[in-house]
């Protein structure tokens, strides 16, 4: 039985090895920021943030499989850890496995607005889950695409051979039946262009965006005068502006800010049926 001293010195001597470790990283020598932190993780396995200290490591070198190796350990120490859900959900998608990623992401995301809603990884994640979500979007659009086109092909080859087949009647019925074959091929193109119409690009509706940045909502917020903003935009106002609603000029503190659940399933009901809107400029 390892006595408490012992346990104790081991533990000091890892955490000096993550300090070492730090170093290393910033001055990009990742291999020597590797070694420290497995020794680091040799003395003390059980500590989270070793883990994916080393998947930074790792993420810095392209090796996903150990930043997915590594990642997948401090998740299981740790199921709350931002970065390791994070960075897991980065190297599922260069694995190709964008729902397993996209999943990833997203629980980075939301355990990410929970402990920092403004820091700078929540922005990053997003970015990340939002170009992942339109890889999504662009992989099943190209299928219905052809998936409409094939059907709308078929179809018009069933309305021709009809057509052809009516060229038999007697010769009074022969213009009558043209006009309504050309009626029917034009009702068909109008119903193929509307079934297409959520897969083409276009604006996003006014009342989706926030009226600072003009950007579709990711984390909406809603103030006492009932405007709502994005959740970094407005803190970032609050804090460096001053504490008034920026619109109302209404006196504004944060702990005011209420999270608009309707406005952010809206967003997410667009953004479902409009995959497109994912792509950031």
């Amino acid at each position: 039985m390892v006595s408490g001293s012992a346990l104790r010195a081991a533990a000091k001597q890892a955490e000096q090895l993550r300090k070492d470790g730090n170093i290393y990283f910033k001055k990009d020598r990742f291999g020597a920021a590797i070694d420290a932190y497995t020794e680091a993780i040799t003395l003390c396995p059980n500590v989270p943030v070793y883990w994916t200290n080393r998947a930074l490591c790792h993420r810095r070198r392209n090796d996903w499989l150990k930043v997915e190796e590594d990642c997948r350990r401090a998740i299981q120490l740790d199921y709350s850890s931002v970065k390791a859900h994070y960075m897991l959900g980065l190297a599922l998608l260069q694995k190709q496995k964008l729902d397993e990623g996209v999943k990833e992401l997203q629980k980075a995301l939301d355990l990410g607005r929970g402990a920092n809603p403004k820091g700078y990884m929540v922005d990053e994640i997003w970015q990340e889950l939002a170009k992942a979500k339109y890889m999504l979007w662009e992989h099943a659009s190209s299928k219905r695409s052809w998936e409409l086109q094939s059907l709308k092909e078929a179809c018009e080859a069933a309305l021709r051979e009809k057509h052809f087949l009516d060229d038999s009647q007697p010769e009074g019925f022969l213009d009558e039946a043209g006009i309504s074959h050309m009626k029917q091929l034009e009702v068909l193109r109008q119903v193929f262009r509307k079934a297409g119409e959520a897969d083409i690009p276009g604006e996003v509706p006014d009342y989706l965006c926030c009226k600072i940045t003009l950007d579709i909502f990711r984390d909406p917020v809603i103030t006492p005068s009932g405007v709502t903003y994005e959740r970094a935009v407005i803190l970032d106002h609050l804090q460096k502006v001053g504490k008034f609603d920026p619109i109302t000029r209404e006196p504004l503190d944060q702990s005011q800010l209420v999270p608009n659940l309707a406005m952010k399933e809206a967003v997410q009901a667009y953004l479902d049926k409009h995959g497109w809107a994912y792509k950031l400029d």
